[in-house]
């Protein structure tokens, strides 16, 4: 009677949804009276409303086991097995439910769900070889519909998220879990990943180490573990190779680390700029474009590969690439050396676009006011028009218009004004300068001397 009263008020509690206040009257029934499977189911249930499962499972296992006839016993075993993710151990709860009441409609329901938890499973399965992360998780948040206490479909969804790079998600799923318990050495595992992939890896390594500790025949974690030291040293001695001026020992260090793990998104971005550092060192500026092309497929917000690739550009005269990316840069980091860099990019592309009087005369930028008076006086007398007379109407007029262009590089690079706002990129015209209008005659007899100072005729044939 003693046993039954406590029964009541535990009843009375569960009904007003006081679940703690009714767990504690169903133990002093239990307490009193320990031989009734229904006080044990009775707590079994109060304890899944208070999502304790585990415990849960015990009192209705001991229910089933005091009175195997007692149906609620079997159908509160089998949701708890099913919360926890055990969905072959639910299934024989509910088929001894349904032979014991074929109508149960509720076990019926339940059976139904168990069947859908298992094939979400094998599917997940199938997927993660695949590697299709993706379909995993949604496997994963379906089955956790009908398993919500199931830490094993908790951490493939979790390690799914960093093997997307859905780091701050599958950080908060492994926390969870290592809430509730500490020693669990998937969560640990997976906070681990997380930190690695992040390139945060002397963190990484403490937390694969352990996971080993409460789980020594982990082999993702010793993977894992031993990837991340491995990774470490190498980047380390190729930093140290650089730093030492050894570029070539810092190429092959750089490259046999992007050999370790493909999977290590951002750790492979920064060894590719690294790389990509290196061979614009050794003059390899292709290959540093390439090198930092593949940091950037890789991580698409890493700032210092997107200035490394433009500073390659510039350096190979593709103006128009490098503008691109520095334009990226400033859109994502409004800096006044950001707005430099892309302004001189923005003045080469504009030069680069205009007629390169250097070329023509075919001086160095940095060429003195002889060596452009040398210049242009080897050029014009090479494409002087009655030096061409022979030659075919086609000929004749490529050589003219070779020959105007010479005479108008000279007129600007010989004016040190004009040569100063020529190589800044300005417009020329702004000067009331027309080139279409000048005389590349005039020049020629300016320079050797007028009409009687020069003769192609008098030089002789050949000269």
């Amino acid at each position: 009677r003693e046993a039954e009263s406590f029964k009541e008020q535990g009843n009375a509690y569960y009904a007003k949804k006081d679940y703690n206040e009714a767990y504690n009257y169903y133990t002093k029934a239990i307490d009193t009276c320990p031989n009734n499977a229904s006080y044990y189911g009775n707590r079994a249930a109060t304890l899944m409303m208070l999502g304790r499962f585990r415990e849960a499972l015990g009192d209705a296992q001991q229910s089933v086991r005091l009175d195997d006839t007692f149906v609620r016993g079997h159908l509160r075993e089998g949701k708890c097995h099913l919360s926890l993710g055990n969905a072959m151990a639910a299934s024989r709860c509910f088929q001894r439910v349904l032979e014991l009441d074929h109508k149960n409609t509720q076990a019926q329901q339940e059976l139904k769900n168990a069947s859908t938890v298992l094939e979400y499973e094998k599917i997940a399965e199938v997927d993660f070889e695949k590697r299709d992360f993706r379909k995993v998780v949604f496997c994963m948040d379906r089955a956790l519909e009908f398993a919500p206490a199931c830490h094993r479909f908790k951490i493939l969804k979790a390690e799914c998220l960093a093997l997307l790079g859905r780091y701050p998600e599958a950080q908060s799923v492994a926390s969870d879990i290592l809430r509730m318990d500490s020693t669990n050495a998937d969560a640990l595992y997976v906070r681990g990943l997380c930190l690695y992939y992040e390139d945060c890896i002397e963190k990484a390594v403490q937390f694969f180490v352990q996971a080993l500790r409460m789980a020594p025949d982990h082999e993702k974690a010793c993977l894992a573990c031993r990837n991340a030291k491995a990774l470490k040293a190498k980047k380390e001695d190729g930093n140290k190779a650089f730093k030492e001026g050894n570029y070539k020992l810092a190429y092959e260090l750089y490259t046999e680390a992007l050999g370790i793990d493909p999977n290590n998104i951002k750790t492979n971005a920064k060894l590719y700029c690294n790389r990509g550092t290196v061979n614009s060192k050794l003059r390899k500026l292709e290959e540093a474009i390439d090198d930092c092309t593949n940091a950037v497929k890789l991580d698409d917000t890493y700032i210092k590969a997107y200035l490394r690739r433009a500073q390659c550009y510039m350096d190979t005269e593709q103006y128009e690439d490098a503008v691109r990316d520095y334009e990226k840069v400033y859109q994502t980091e409004k800096t006044k050396e950001h707005k430099q860099l892309l302004k001189n990019a923005q003045v080469e592309l504009k030069k680069s676009k205009r007629k390169d009087y250097y070329k023509i005369l075919g001086v160095d930028k940095n060429a003195s006011e002889d060596e452009i008076k040398k210049a242009y006086r080897k050029r014009a007398l090479m494409h002087h028009p009655d030096r061409h007379s022979g030659a075919s109407a086609e000929v004749q007029k490529e050589e003219e218009k070779k020959f105007k262009e010479v005479g108008e590089a000279f007129t600007i690079l010989s004016d040190p004004k004009k040569k100063a706002r020529y190589d800044s990129g300005q417009d020329l015209e702004e000067d009331g300068l027309n080139m279409g209008d000048f005389d590349a005659n005039n020049i020629f007899k300016a320079f050797f001397g007028g009409p009687g100072g020069f003769s192609f005729e008098a030089s002789g044939p050949g000269n």
